[in-house]
């Protein structure tokens, strides 16, 4: 058997979390959703069909694994979250969920005939299922629909895969407390300096490789901090967070995920949000994740809402966006790719990519200056905006404006 994960046109609705990275890039719990799917199937990944505009920072970012040569392929929709170990759907059969396709077994040769554009297209897909032989939905297997899914799923996903607990390679300084250890990893290089409170009294603690946890912070499981982060004095992490790797943390969190290098170093809440990498919150920046009337919250998921029939909804921000000192994000908010709030007035629902938003209203972001800013900012983590990253953002810029265009018109 071979694995073959594929984007269909769902993807539209993981903006802007997904506008420079797959679906399956996405993290939930302690790993992203292709190590899941790896991890869970047991098979070789052998393709991944993605966006075009994605194909060349794919291909710098994941390896692919060796075939076995004339297997028969398992189609795996790139938004499916697996929970524990599964059986592919059996040949000629396929798992769907609202029609849409989560995953389908197909011989290599009838698999052959299948185009990279009909998997995005919602007509032939549609008659393309109607061929397979529907098998039920495992109970471990969900698809994620919106950002709002993957919040929601993130504690339970951190109770299966932090289960390593009791292992303490770490240093643990005199003065720090380790509420439950047997639920608590701590991995070689880490740091948990004095009057620290790791609880896992509710649930595991995963700290990764060469992590910082510095005086007075008190993280309450379940919760992973992964390699590189450090998390500044006196800093509370309530259960449900995941924080990816690099990452510098302050201030109050929870019911969060943070994909990776990414700084929310000062005081300020963030609650039931999805932070992508290379995004700076300003100090004091505070999001809601409740209404006022305790009702459900609407997102404006490019631009247009969408009701979540959630009651604790936080932001979604996408890649290279920053917030001024002291910004408020409503419930519900949406920062789109290189945006920039820096306002302290009544910041909108949903903010545009490449957007500049000021006391003086909104206006377009120079895609230069965003590259050129990128470029600074990620060197300063050691990495290098390589030419696919670069072309990827000037890609997005163009298709963004069209498809957050009710984003734009609504300022």
């Amino acid at each position: 058997m071979n694995l073959v994960l594929f984007e269909d046109s769902g993807f539209r609705n993981l903006l802007p979390l997904v506008w420079l990275r797959p679906c399956f890039g996405l993290r939930c719990g302690r790993t992203k959703l292709i190590d899941k799917i790896r991890r869970h199937f047991g098979w070789p990944i052998v393709e991944l069909y993605v966006r075009s505009e994605l194909e060349a920072v794919t291909r710098e970012r994941f390896e692919l694994d060796e075939p076995n040569r004339s297997s028969d392929i398992c189609l795996i929709n790139a938004r499916t979250l697996v929970r524990g170990d599964v059986n592919p759907p059996g040949r000629g059969a396929a798992w769907v969920h609202d029609g849409r396709l989560i995953a389908a077994t197909l011989p290599a040769g009838q698999f052959e005939q299948l185009g990279r554009h009909d998997l995005l297209d919602d007509e032939r897909m549609a008659e393309w299922i109607d061929r397979l032989t529907p098998e039920p939905v495992p109970e471990q297997v969900e698809l994620i629909a919106y950002p709002w899914d993957l919040v929601a799923a993130n504690g339970r996903v951190l109770e299966l895969e932090c289960t390593d607990g009791g292992i303490h390679e770490g240093e643990i300084y005199q003065g720090a407390h380790l509420v439950n250890p047997g639920g608590i990893r701590i991995a070689p290089g880490s740091r948990i300096k004095p009057g620290v409170v790791l609880d896992a009294d509710t649930g595991p603690i995963c700290i990764g490789r060469d992590v910082l946890i510095e005086p007075n912070a008190v993280i309450q499981g379940p919760c992973c901090i992964a390699d590189r982060s450090i998390v500044r004095p006196g800093t509370v992490i309530r259960g449900n967070t995941s924080i990816g790797p690099v990452c510098r943390v302050g201030g109050e969190i929870e019911d969060t995920i943070f994909q990776g290098y990414s700084n929310k170093q000062h005081d300020g809440f963030l609650g039931h949000s999805f932070v992508c990498p290379w995004v700076n919150l300003g100090a004091d920046t505070v999001t809601s994740d409740l209404k006022n009337t305790y009702g459900t919250v609407r997102v404006a998921l490019n631009g247009v809402p969408v009701e979540t029939g959630q009651h604790f909804v936080g932001s979604f921000i996408g890649d290279h966006s920053n917030t001024g000192i002291g910004t408020i994000l409503p419930t519900g908010c949406v920062v789109g790719v290189a945006a920039n709030v820096f306002t302290q007035h009544a910041v909108p629902k949903f903010v545009p990519s490449f957007a500049w938003l000021t006391e003086d209203g909104l206006t377009r972001y120079r895609l230069d200056k965003a590259i050129r800013i990128a470029e600074i900012v990620m060197a300063r983590r050691d990495v290098h905006l390589t030419r696919a990253e670069a072309d990827l953002l000037a890609t997005v810029e163009q298709l963004a404006s069209q498809i957050e265009s009710a984003g734009w018109e609504a300022q």
